[in-house]
């Protein structure tokens, strides 16, 4: 075996010489600056008269770094978006890794670690000077300002597309994570790779300020206290989810475990104070002691759990945002539903993996309408889980979703709660989940949850075609209107290729499939990609997780396809899994086996799907929202004729187009009008694990056009004046070749290294929050392309 001994030794060779050169840098930095210190940034120095952490340096930060290093998949793990972020420093294992045999240890800004020791212990070294405390020193030794003085030294040609030899922007793309000792190596071998990364670098007025800052030694202060009217919201809330009654101590897990990912803020108080939902180990009135395990139905390790709101400091991602609003009238609802209704606690629930990885035994005592409610209010939060959470990557959630998809939800039904209980109860084994073997899974562990949704479904027919049969058909208003105010009655769903959005209303004409949802099946989603979720899971959890998903992705579809005529279902169904696997979906492949009965709903042509999708949109209009309308843009004549035939294109020009582009359209008076160009690419189906661009149908691809901002990975940004629509929409239409796409963005486009790039990005982050004011956050530029 002469190749691989060589290729062996000439790795070790390599390694060797690699950890000699750190051994040396270390060493003379060592000689220069005195040893590392890693508790230095535990103890900040005060400002002085350096710049301000708050005031100067964290709006440099947010709109030039966090835009690219923010939560799990932030390059190097190099977190940004927050003081103890940037103190923390930077890993070179990375979070996201399909190829884990066992879970490793997890690394969660402000719960897996509390000192910046710590953090040394877990593998993270330190992108701020340790050294000495001079300016000399926390310059040249500090990681952050070598790499802004790399790309100062060496700017990219305006305008150009990078090479692409040299400039991976690929998702899974290796990362060169150098700790200053490798700084002087990695300038040698990649000059051009300064930060910010493959983007125009800092003005002369940030990077002064940077400078003096980091020269200063990084100082910071706390933030600014809370005021008084927030103090007195929180101790309320605490109270609240504090009792000691076994009826509010349940309640308050329950909570917790769907509310933990949330950033919740007070309705009626300005500003954009957020908060977390936190187990804590002390009681209201006392300093938090968060428990920090990977789960929030985890074993806490103590007998009482105190549920605390501790205040983010993070700059909020649009990522990540998940905004869910407290007030006086949320509380009132959970205290009926939760406190008020008339059931009996007898006992509190185990926290056993088996037992608390199930939420239809461990909530059994609560009833079912009160948990319904609290996920339902708040649909649009309750899917973001999975769109937003750490499962919102790539192939583990995300490949098993279509491109354009409705979510509609069953209607509460109190009349018949009791038989859902009862049903739920009685079936309780067959909803177990992948979390019960928690992070660490054979590979072939999902194809015991096959066999137990097999037997679910058989026993959820049977219980459907008893409950709905021809006396009381399933219609429309089995699905809920919202109770004729809410709008997350009707929800639609666009995937990005490696990221997604969830937005109120149903968008478009036509998707690409439906959903219809009820409580157990939203229950055992937010259990499976969300509170179960772990992504510091081996391959085999994020396996298991992924291919359970495509259970409940098919188990919504045929709760929809029961609504239409039997004789047209199982063609619909047919069109939707072409050339899928027969025995990866056998007990889902004749619709009949899951309902038999005819649908109440009335059809008056011989398209009833079509039919169908309008009577939804119907049903769904009085809690609509508008604001996605692009008629709603302000946008008038002409030019709103143009975007309107944007809409309309289909076929393989789009699948040209990035997944998702932000359009800027800049009327004559100057004003600009900012819209979201959705690329909907089409597949035979979504029920394969690989083989995802085998399966494409470029000819069925659409495009939707929506007024405002859509998605938080923007791929693509275009800026056309109202008079060059109709021009810059015939360009689109004659999409044909990766020359034609890089001439559009040629005349239309601000490319990556554009000048304007960061005044362009300004702009959009601050139409954003006009907007959207509560959800808007900072957008996030890994997938930003290079075209």
């Amino acid at each position: 075996m002469p190749l691989p001994t060589t290729r062996l030794l000439g790795t070790l060779v390599f390694l060797s010489i690699l950890t000699g050169c750190a051994l040396y840098y270390g060493h003379r930095l060592d000689q220069r600056y005195g040893t590392s210190d890693p508790a230095r940034f535990d103890r900040p120095p005060s400002p002085h008269a350096a710049p301000d952490y708050w005031r100067d340096v964290k709006p440099i930060l947010d709109g030039r770094c966090v835009v690219c290093h923010g939560c799990y998949d932030a390059p190097c793990q190099a977190n940004l978006a927050s003081y103890q972020g940037i103190t923390r420093g930077a890993r070179k294992e990375v979070v996201y890794d399909a190829s884990r045999l066992i879970a490793t240890e997890p690394t969660r800004m402000f719960f897996d670690a509390r000192t910046n020791a710590e953090w040394r212990s877990k593998g993270f070294y330190p992108m701020l000077n340790e050294r000495a405390a001079t300016p000399e020193a926390n310059r040249e030794g500090g990681v952050m300002y070598r790499l802004l003085r790399l790309k100062r030294a060496h700017p990219l040609p305006a305008g150009a597309v990078l090479p692409k030899d040299h400039f991976d922007f690929s998702l899974d793309r290796s990362q060169q994570c150098p700790a200053i000792e490798e700084m002087d190596r990695f300038e040698e071998r990649f000059p051009q790779w300064g930060m910010p990364f493959a983007l125009p670098g800092l003005s002369d007025r940030e990077h002064e300020t940077l400078t003096r800052w980091i020269e200063a030694g990084a100082p910071y202060r706390e933030p600014d206290m809370l005021p008084a009217a927030f103090q007195k919201r929180i101790a309320e809330w605490e109270r609240f989810l504090n009792g000691d009654s076994l009826k509010a101590r349940l309640m308050a897990r329950y909570v917790f475990e769907h509310w933990f990912l949330g950033h919740l803020y007070f309705e009626d108080l300005p500003g954009q104070a957020h908060f977390q939902l936190v187990r804590s180990k002390t009681p209201p009135g006392q300093p938090i002691e968060v428990i920090a395990r990977p789960r929030p139905f985890d074993d806490p390790g103590i007998d009482r759990v105190y549920y605390r709101l501790r205040r983010s400091i993070e700059t909020p991602l649009a990522k990540t945002q998940m905004p869910y609003a407290l007030s006086a009238e949320r509380m009132g609802r959970l205290k009926a539903w939760f406190l008020d209704a008339p059931y009996e606690v007898t006992g509190l629930p185990s926290y056993a993996p088996e037992a608390a990885s199930n939420p239809f035994i461990t909530f059994q005592q609560i009833p079912v309408n009160a948990r319904y409610r609290l996920m339902l209010e708040e649909a649009r939060f309750t899917l973001m889980g999975f769109i937003k959470g750490p499962v919102c990557r790539g192939q583990t959630a995300l490949n098993v979703i279509t491109d354009h998809f409705w979510v509609m939800f069953a209607a509460p039904d109190p009349e018949h709660a009791e038989n859902d209980a009862e049903f739920l109860a009685k079936e309780a084994r067959n909803l177990n989940l992948p979390a019960e073997r928690e992070s660490t899974a054979r590979l072939l562990s999902w194809l015991h949850y096959n066999r137990l949704e097999a037997d679910y479904l058989q026993a959820k027919s049977r219980y459907l075609n008893e409950r709905f049969g021809a006396r009381n058909p399933l219609m429309l208003k089995t699905l809920w209107d919202g109770d004729g105010r809410n709008p997350n009655a009707a929800l639609t769903v666009f995937r990005h290729f490696d990221s997604a959005t969830v937005v109120q209303g149903l968008i478009g004409e036509r998707p690409q499939t439906v959903m219809v949802i009820g409580y157990p099946l939203l229950e055992r989603i937010h259990y499976l990609l969300v509170a179960g979720y772990d992504v510091f899971g081996n391959a085999g959890h994020q396996l298991a997780t992924r291919l359970y998903f495509d259970f409940m992705r098919m188990e919504g579809e045929l709760n929809f396809l029961a609504l239409l005529p039997r004789a047209a279902r199982q063609g619909v169904r047919d069109h939707w899994y072409r050339g899928a696997s027969k025995e990866h979906i056998e007990y889902f492949r004749v619709t009949d086996t899951y309902y038999a009965q005819e649908t109440g709903v009335g059809f008056k042509t011989q398209d009833p799907l079509a039919e169908l999708y309008a009577m939804m949109k119907a049903y769904a209009a009085p809690v609509s929202t508008e604001r996605y309308a692009i008629a709603r843009s302000g946008l008038t004549g002409a030019a709103l004729r143009s975007l309107t035939d944007l809409s309309r294109i289909r076929g393989r020009a789009i699948s040209h187009l990035p997944e998702a582009s932000f359009l800027t359209v800049r009327g004559a008076a100057g004003s600009d009008y900012h819209f979201t160009l959705l690329s909907n690419s089409a597949h035979s189906n979504v029920a394969e694990l690989l083989g995802d661009d085998k399966r494409r149908l470029p000819d069925e691809d659409d495009l939707s056009v929506v007024n405002g901002f859509v998605g938080a990975y923007p791929n693509a940004f275009f800026v056309v004046k109202a008079e060059d629509l109709a021009v810059f929409v015939d360009a689109v239409r004659r999409l044909a070749s990766e020359a034609d796409v890089q001439a559009l963005l040629a005349r239309f486009g601000i490319r990556r290294t554009d000048e304007r790039f960061w005044t362009h990005s300004d702009a959009l982050t601050d139409a954003y929050r006009r907007w959207a004011p509560r959800e808007a956050a900072v957008f996030d530029y890994n997938r930003f392309e290079n075209r």
